[in-house]
């Protein structure tokens, strides 16, 4: 009993400090109800309730638009549309990011240049049995 007590408390414990970081991590604009300086009052004051607290009436949980958001740096959804101008396509694949590709392309350049000046006669022997 006493093990499930302690594994209980743990639980209790890694809740509380998650929200924590959560409710700091959070952007203002985000949290629900209540300013962010008070949520976090009541989450390290009231421990156990106010983490419930955070959670079920607090955090904003539509991840889908947090992570538009945090992408693109639009506003909030009205409509189904974005709030503010699109902004410029992130690419997700290195082979759809054009300045990754032309950066890459002007490395390459350059290594074979630098190994063309060390090595200008690539034909001629080096006097080694092959």
């Amino acid at each position: 009993m006493v093990l499930f007590d302690g594994f209980v408390g743990l639980i209790f414990v890694g809740i509380w400090i998650f929200c924590i970081i959560d409710v700091i991590t959070t952007p203002e604009d985000r949290a629900r109800n209540l300013p962010k300086i008070a949520w976090l009052l009541i989450v390290i004051v009231l421990v156990d309730v106010g983490s419930i607290a955070w959670l079920v009436a607090g955090h904003t949980w539509d991840g889908r638009e947090g992570a538009l958001q945090a992408r693109t740096g639009a506003g909030p959804r009205q409509g189904g549309r974005s709030a503010a101008p699109r902004a410029k396509r992130v690419a997700t694949n290195p082979d759809d990011d054009e300045d990754f590709l032309a950066g890459l392309q002007a490395r390459a350049d350059e290594q074979r240049r630098r190994a063309k000046d060390a090595n200008p006669h690539p034909d001629e022997d080096t006097g080694s049995p092959t």
